[in-house]
């Protein structure tokens, strides 16, 4: 099941590609540029990044053209994977985890090989398999 090219991509990474005044838009764009290949995000981080663009018209289009397009691979399933993600929830509750976190760790499971690219510090703290790293590419502070 793991992809061999391509990125998980989470929220923040996502928003700020599409819309040029955020402040990391040209970070975006260099790890859009620099990473083919599939972009395997999951239906949460696509509910964060259209709640977020709500406002901005010409970026929200740009996202539902993306996904009319089939630019994502959204393959996950989360009535298949609930037993894993209720279990990443009860274990960062203390942070807390959003849904969305839990699905791109539990993604980072499931394709080892390929980074997250977040702007989350949180992807520090959290384990995949209970105590393995995520490698993530993020912006240096």
């Amino acid at each position: 099941m793991a992809a061999s090219r391509g990125i998980l991509l989470d929220t923040g990474p996502l928003v700020a590609w599409l819309a040029e005044d955020e402040q990391l838009h040209e970070w975006a764009v260099e790890q859009f540029r620099q990473h083919d290949g599939t972009l395997i995000t999951c239906e949460a981080v696509v509910s964060e990044a259209w709640f977020l663009l709500r406002r901005l018209p010409r970026h929200l289009a740009r996202l539902r053209a993306m996904l009319a397009d089939g630019v994502f691979d959204l393959s996950f399933h989360l009535e298949n994977e609930a037993a894993a993600i209720s279990a990443l929830m009860d274990r960062y509750v203390n942070v807390p985890m959003s849904l969305a976190d839990a699905c791109l760790v539990r993604l980072s499971e499931l394709h080892p090989k390929l980074p997250l690219v977040t702007l989350d510090a949180d992807f520090k703290v959290y384990r995949r398999h209970g105590r393995q790293l995520i490698p993530v590419i993020c912006p240096a502070k």
